[in-house]
């Protein structure tokens, strides 16, 4: 072999050499960049008892995405509101109710401090069929604005729920044969659910003349109309995403009181709701959606719902109002604005009693 051929020979081989470095260097790299990347977005994985009227906001895969952007992993599990306070909450990092109320009593049972936060809201509505709907308006119980939208007129509806009146004693009923038995709206237990015992607080509020409950005087009072209330609906749920769900389908009684945001969301996502028309009552109550922090990573996480802006805008499209941005809401719902009051105009806001009358006035209305 010649000294020319030799050196190329060995030249050939020092590229090869060369490459195969090059190649496992490039490999490293990218290796590296992975591990790299992988800390980088790395999450914290924080454990949560929610409505269940938030648990398709919460699973939505946006949600998670914007979530997983800014370091966490929710995982969470579905309660009435009030029955949290019953559940064994060691391990968990937040706890999130639809109001106030049971928030603050997980708050003063796990002392927690820096108080709770409150990322967005809902006014409680109550659904009815068309038929329904027109049948509550040409007897006074109703105003409507249209053929999707109108008022329950509080006072007039539970004069009529306190008698006892029956559908077939409103004029026009006859026409509708779905409609017969007692009048009454389909609510959720006020023993374990938040929107059941906030119908209660607004109904004792307007059935007591405009004074809210404050001792057991008070709630004396209004016993008898909200043991008829409850009592006329037979077994209730603990959420109210069931009684919507049904009614949604056709289903079970006409009238059902459900949260605007479950109404809202439907109207966002372009879904079928038939014959629906949201009546809005005169007097009712927000349910201000209320996440109790547990641990640090908890509170992290309410402060992220209540102030990033892409998760703002993630909760309207859940049908939610964020605090504070009201004028966001109705950009959004735009095209529901046939169904939603979008500024609330003619609702009276009832004042919530304090946790204690609460439960004695959900015991009092099931006894």
């Amino acid at each position: 072999m010649g000294f020319r051929e030799h050196a190329r020979r060995v030249k050939r081989i020092l590229g090869i050499v060369l490459a195969v470095l090059l190649i496992g260097g490039v490999a490293a790299a990218v290796v590296a960049g992975r591990e790299s990347q992988d800390t980088s977005t790395a999450t914290k994985t924080v454990r949560g008892v929610i409505g269940s009227e938030k648990a398709e906001f919460f699973a939505d895969p946006e949600v998670v995405k914007a979530l997983a952007a800014r370091g966490f992993t929710v995982k969470s599990e579905t309660s009435g509101s009030w029955a949290m306070e019953e559940l064994p909450l060691k391990g968990y990092d937040f706890a999130f109710p639809s109001s106030k109320a049971p928030a603050d009593e997980l708050v003063r049972k796990y002392k927690v401090q820096g108080g709770p936060l409150r990322p967005f809201y809902s006014p409680l509505v109550v659904v009815a069929h068309r038929g329904a709907a027109r049948v509550l308006a040409d007897n006074g119980l109703a105003t409507l604005d249209g053929p999707s939208r109108g008022t329950l007129r509080m006072k007039p509806y539970l004069a009529a729920a306190g008698d006892g009146r029956t559908w077939q004693q409103l004029k026009g009923a006859a026409a509708h044969a779905e409609l017969s038995g007692t009048v009454f709206i389909t609510s959720t237990d006020p023993e374990s659910s938040s929107s059941g015992a906030l119908y209660l607080a607004a109904a004792s509020y307007v059935a007591d003349g405009g004074r809210v409950a404050t001792d057991k005087a008070a709630v004396t009072r209004t016993a008898p109309l909200l043991k008829k209330l409850i009592s006329v609906q037979g077994a209730q749920q603990t959420s109210s995403d069931a009684p919507f769900r049904d009614f949604i389908s056709g289903v079970g009684n006409p009238l059902v009181l459900v949260y605007e945001s479950q109404v809202a969301s439907l109207l966002l996502q372009k879904q079928d709701v038939g014959d629906l028309v949201v009546l809005y009552p005169d007097t009712t109550v927000n349910s201000d959606h209320t996440l109790v922090p547990l641990t640090a990573n908890g509170r992290a996480l309410g402060e992220l719902l209540s102030t990033d802006a892409t998760l703002r805008a993630l909760a309207v499209r859940h049908g939610f109002r964020p605090q504070g941005d009201a004028a966001g809401f109705t950009a959004a719902t735009a095209g529901g604005a046939a169904y939603l009051n979008q500024t609330l105009s003619g609702v009276r806001q009832a004042p919530v009693p304090t946790t204690e009358v609460l439960h004695d006035m959900a015991l009092r209305a099931r006894s």
